[in-house]
């Protein structure tokens, strides 16, 4: 999710958090929100598949399944039905840089919402009964997300081609040989090694009161003990020095096309540019009917059925900016990349306009505007700038820093970035699907 999507509203929307680091290091960010009566309670752990190793791909995800298979106090099964029972709904999700879980519901329920999260971040059962049981869900979720849709694994095989060393190359997910090896030992060490308070955020936005919050959050989480984290060492991915390219055989009706260049990502809000420059071009060239790949590719020139740009400005790890297209009726996914190429090169020599900047910028911020009626949405804003290394406070300075893109900005980034040298380019090469040809 990029900043565009985060970011651009009107006046700020965080005009009241308040913040409380315990002495564990578990850090409470409250945001009161006083128009319904209900309540968001999120604990974000800065822990994702970025921080695993070889062999053991896909752990920080398993371990997100298990943490719902029950503690000494709350047996498997019974936080979902406590909760549900209150009139809530929950539930968890992993990244590459982080794994989150969240309820939400009556403002009256926090306690009952604190209670559970604090009791499994500490107390965790992890039997080899119940883990032999639902790593054989995770390969099956693996089956049908991934290797059963042909976009999927094409976006999968092209992010493990065009990172060389960085742990972006691994899929969230796992991989499949990764999982059936996977111990139970290996999900109890990653529990252990992550899931400490002075490793987490705790996130609440709703009806309440931050002094309400912060007494809960000690009374729950304040007598868990931190844990010595593991130093965490630089891992910069090398410059590439070539265009990469790599076909994918799968069972498939059409081809499809992906383009990733490498870029950058925000690591510091106030002073860094190229990133807010880029998530403008994100919107010129995408997102909307007046964009430049859309009108370019399926209407002037109808050479595809669908194109689209995307690109996320927030993570621990290097960016890609990504751009892909389903290839109209008997043309190829080489006439497809080289329209995109063609449309891509306008940007560098000839910008982009005023009319575009205001274009994009004014959708941004109505899309946004409309989406802070959702607390949930307030939350997950926090949580996730506070797991990847930046702050709830850089969201003013984002929000300035984006309305200050200019065109020549936009232009010099694509000049920067979209080169042959940073460019990873995979193709899927459409097989007969299961049962094609075989009709009786």
């Amino acid at each position: 999710m990029c900043c565009l999507a985060l970011l651009c509203a009107a006046p700020p929307l965080l005009a009241n958090p308040y913040v409380e680091t315990l002495p564990n290091g578990l850090k409470v960010v409250v945001k009161e929100d006083r128009r319904a009566p209900v309540v968001v309670s999120q604990v974000w752990y800065k822990a994702g598949s970025i921080d695993e190793y070889n062999g053991t791909t896909g752990v920080a995800h398993a371990l997100e399944h298990m943490m719902f298979k029950g503690t000494k106090k709350v047996p498997a099964g019974q936080f979902s039905k406590l909760i549900a029972a209150a009139g809530g709904r929950e539930n968890a999700f992993t990244t590459q840089d982080y794994t989150a879980f969240f309820q939400e519901l009556d403002k009256s329920k926090l306690p009952l919402a604190m209670r559970l999260e604090s009791d499994r971040m500490e107390n965790l059962l992890l039997s080899e009964k119940e883990f032999s049981k639902e790593i054989k869900v995770v390969m099956e979720e693996r089956r049908l997300r991934t290797e059963d849709q042909p976009h999927a694994l094409l976006y999968e095989k092209m992010m493990s081609v065009a990172f060389q060393d960085s742990p972006e190359r691994r899929p969230v997910i796992g991989w499949m040989n990764d999982l059936q090896n996977m111990t139970v030992g290996d999900a109890r060490a990653w529990y252990h090694r992550w899931y400490a308070p002075n490793n987490a955020t705790l996130v609440v936005v709703g009806d309440v009161s931050h002094q309400q919050v912060f007494a809960l959050a000690k009374r729950y989480y304040g007598k868990i003990k931190p844990a010595v984290l593991p130093v965490r060492k630089p891992q910069v991915e090398p410059e590439q020095i070539g265009t990469k390219r790599i076909d994918v055989k799968a069972p498939a009706n059409t081809p499809y096309l992906l383009m990733g260049y490498h870029a950058p990502e925000i690591r510091d809000a106030a002073k860094d540019w190229e990133p807010y420059a880029l998530d403008v071009l994100a919107g010129v060239l995408d997102g909307n009917p007046a964009a430049r790949l859309d009108k370019a590719l399926t209407r002037d020139n109808p050479v595809a059925v669908s194109v689209d740009a995307s690109y996320d400005d927030t993570g621990r790890g290097p960016g890609m900016f990504v751009i892909d297209a389903t290839p109209s009726q008997g043309k190829t996914a080489a006439e497809v990349e080289a329209a995109i190429r063609a449309q891509l090169g306008k940007v560098v020599t000839e910008g982009v306009t005023e009319e575009e900047l205001k274009r994009v910028k004014a959708q941004v911020t109505a899309s946004h505007v409309f989406q802070r009626d959702s607390m949930f949405y307030q939350a997950m804003q926090i949580g996730q700038l506070e797991s990847v290394g930046l702050s709830y406070e850089d969201i003013d300075v984002m929000l300035k820093k984006i309305n200050e893109v200019t065109a020549d900005q936009v232009r010099q980034v694509a000049a920067k970035y979209f080169t042959d040298d940073n460019l990873t380019v995979a193709v899927l090469v459409p097989q007969p699907m299961k049962g094609d040809g075989h009709a009786k």
